[in-house]
């Protein structure tokens, strides 16, 4: 069937996936789908489809056009079908998955297609993408949450005490909430909205990009309650941190 296993496997790499998890999503062994790669075996029309059907693409394309040749392609589709939709407002979702692999391809065209969008109609035009978070640092908000921020293209511009997405080369990617260093404009501390966990400060030299949230996602009934006590204790260690932070700034 032509170069139907060599694009199996171009688009499998071009996501990031493993035989094992591109095996999951089809419904079929991973040693089958290994066999398909290299060409052991012709991919079932059915195989086939479910592809087509997850990266756009029509059977023809899938048998007879190998995807990954320099000339135009799959690539050069995607960002066609892009163009064309004449959305100005998609969102690219970086998952924790994708996360390592942001580290080095948050500028490369080639790596940000591939992510998966979405929209949101009440955000205002702007420059938008989601990043999944993981861990209990920022709790109320949830593990699993999606953060939608919006691109903030001088670090100058942080509001004290906002939250943000913070990619930075040496903590990868955070969500914190950002305060400026009054001593030093090349340090910023970063604070989690759970107090068991430490401000630490970051070089504006190591920051990568820099994303304000604007929306948080999140799946129903996962947030945390707080009951009085709770709140009572948080403000009163929020307000220990504020003012070790000021005796630090004042040394």
């Amino acid at each position: 069937m032509g170069v139907a296993g060599k694009n199996l496997k171009y688009l499998r790499k071009l996501r990031g996936w493993t035989q094992e998890e591109f095996s999951n999503k089809l419904g079929i062994k991973r040693s089958l789908l290994g066999a398909y790669e290299e060409e052991r075996a012709d991919p079932r029309i059915e195989v086939l489809e479910q592809v087509g059907e997850i990266f756009k693409l029509t059977l023809d394309e899938l048998l007879l056009k190998d995807l990954g040749d320099a000339k135009g392609n799959y690539l050069a589709k995607r960002r066609a079908q892009k163009m064309a939709s004449g959305s100005s407002n998609e969102i690219q979702l970086v998952p924790v998955k994708a996360a390592a692999g942001y580290l080095a391809g948050y500028a490369d065209p080639e790596f940000l297609d591939e992510l998966n969008t979405f929209t949101l109609p009440m955000l205002a035009p702007g420059s938008y993408r989601a990043f999944e978070i993981v861990g209990d640092s920022m709790l109320p908000t949830p593990s699993g949450s999606v953060i939608v921020g919006e691109k903030v293209d001088d670090i100058e511009d942080v509001r004290n005490n906002n939250t943000y997405i913070v990619i930075s080369r040496n903590e990868g990617i955070v969500y914190k909430r950002v305060l400026k260093n009054t001593r030093t404009k090349q340090k910023y501390t970063l604070i989690s909205d759970n107090v068991a966990y430490q401000p630490y400060n970051i070089n504006a030299e190591d920051v990568i990009e820099l994303w304000k949230a604007t929306m948080v996602i999140s799946k129903a009934n996962t947030q945390q309650r707080w009951d009085v006590n709770q709140l009572a204790s948080v403000v009163s260690d929020l307000q220990e941190q504020v003012s070790k932070l000021k005796k630090k700034k004042a040394n």
